[in-house]
């Protein structure tokens, strides 16, 4: 028998920029993951021995972040010792896979009430400190013709004729409707509060995104992958693409996503669970999909994943109301709206990781908290989200308001 998997809350941490230099940087991981716990069994005062696992995303487990942080996190939260964790790593991915295999557990009966989501404390734990062939061994990456990521994107501007001008106005309404959601309070009901040890606030609201940003602004910032495509590794990718004379790149730090700290914690459970919990469930998970794509362009798989994730469900583009991609860059945005046939009125309408940052493990949970929100505020019933991922993978989830 297949039961249902009840999104009973989903919370995240406000995203700071992942620097040293940022708000977050004092907070160790573990207090980054452990303080959405404790407020998840502070909102619902459930006992935490119901909890069967905790599934958290990580994309560098290593450091601070390695031994299994999830675990780590559980006991850092005062929760009971019997609840098990496990760390999960698929780049980018990492945190929805996690939702989804959380989903996965609770269809299946195996397990009545869970917790995924992910963290990241980039600060802290710099972004490729995992290492791995896929990002430094020599040997294989010259075989399988493995182009960074912003090589990639570049590309991915170049295949579908988008321009700078394209890029960067993206990027702008990124910011315009981000920050046009935290003024009018869109966030307030996820975002909780990091705070210190004596209770004093470090971190209440977002603090990356950038209100003031204008098409000049932008205009102004250089490419940030024309130097590294020049040293080869354009040479390296466009024999794959023999259509494609040049890369033009177009990629800045405006028009891409930012790094930044932050954790995400979705409670997932079965209809029994709520029973004996007296929850009540916010939404629930209807399906999801991973495939895998080109892993030399790497950044194509949100809309095949997309589409794959529609025919498992049964269902088709017209019942989705709200399409939520990672802004991974702003090209990746462009080509996922060219391969479903959508359009900016119903993608990413609170803006995205070019405004807010990319936390990589934990951002797939905060999709779930964001969309769960706008669908709530909007009356609306389904949202589909979906990331790029690390070797041509894509993810996609399609989660339901109840």
């Amino acid at each position: 028998m297949t039961h249902q998997a009840y999104i009973y809350d989903a919370i995240r941490t406000p995203r700071s920029k992942g620097k040293k230099d940022g708000t977050l940087h004092e907070v160790k991981p573990i207090e980054l993951g452990a303080g959405l716990l404790r407020e998840l069994q502070r909102r619902h005062q459930f006992d935490t021995a119901y909890v069967d696992d905790v599934m958290l995303g990580c994309n560098s487990p290593v450091g601070e972040q390695g031994a299994v942080v999830s675990k780590a996190i559980v006991q850092h939260a005062g929760w009971d010792e019997s609840i098990a964790a496990a760390q999960i790593d698929r780049f980018c991915a990492s945190g929805l896979e996690a939702v989804n295999s959380a989903a996965q557990n609770i269809m299946s009966g195996w397990n009545q009430l869970m917790v995924a989501g992910g963290v990241e404390s980039m600060s802290r734990v710099p972004m490729g400190s995992a290492g791995g062939a896929l990002l430094g061994d020599p040997e294989f990456v010259m075989a399988q013709r493995i182009a960074p990521q912003g090589i990639g994107a570049d590309l991915i501007a170049t295949l579908g004729g988008w321009d700078r001008e394209d890029v960067d106005g993206f990027a702008l309404l990124s910011q315009q409707r981000a920050a046009h959601a935290q003024q009018n309070g869109y966030f307030d009901k996820s975002v909780v509060p990091v705070k210190d040890r004596s209770g004093i606030t470090i971190l209440e609201k977002d603090d990356f995104l950038k209100p003031n940003t204008t098409m000049e602004v932008l205009g102004k910032l250089k490419p940030s992958f024309e130097a590294m495509g020049a040293t080869g590794m354009d040479d390296m990718i466009l024999p794959k693409y023999p259509q494609v004379e040049r890369i033009n790149h177009v990629h800045t730090p405006g028009n891409s996503s930012g790094i930044v700290d932050g954790a995400s914690a979705v409670l997932i459970g079965s209809e029994q669970a709520g029973k004996d919990l007296g929850l009540t469930p916010r939404g629930r998970i209807v399906a999801g999909a991973v495939l895998s794509t080109d892993p030399s362009i790497m950044l194509v798989g949100p809309g095949p994943a997309a589409e794959k994730c529609l025919k498992i469900a049964g269902m088709k583009k017209s019942d989705i109301d709200l399409w939520e991609i990672n802004e991974a860059f702003a090209s990746v945005v462009l080509r996922y709206m060219d391969d479903l046939g959508i359009d900016t009125e119903v993608t990413n309408v609170v803006g995205g990781a070019i405004a807010l940052g990319h936390p990589l493990g934990a951002t797939g949970g905060m999709l779930v908290s964001i969309m769960l929100d706008e669908l709530e505020r909007r009356g609306l019933k389904r949202a589909m989200l979906s990331l790029c991922v690390g070797g041509g993978m894509g993810i996609s989830t399609i989660i339901e308001r109840i």
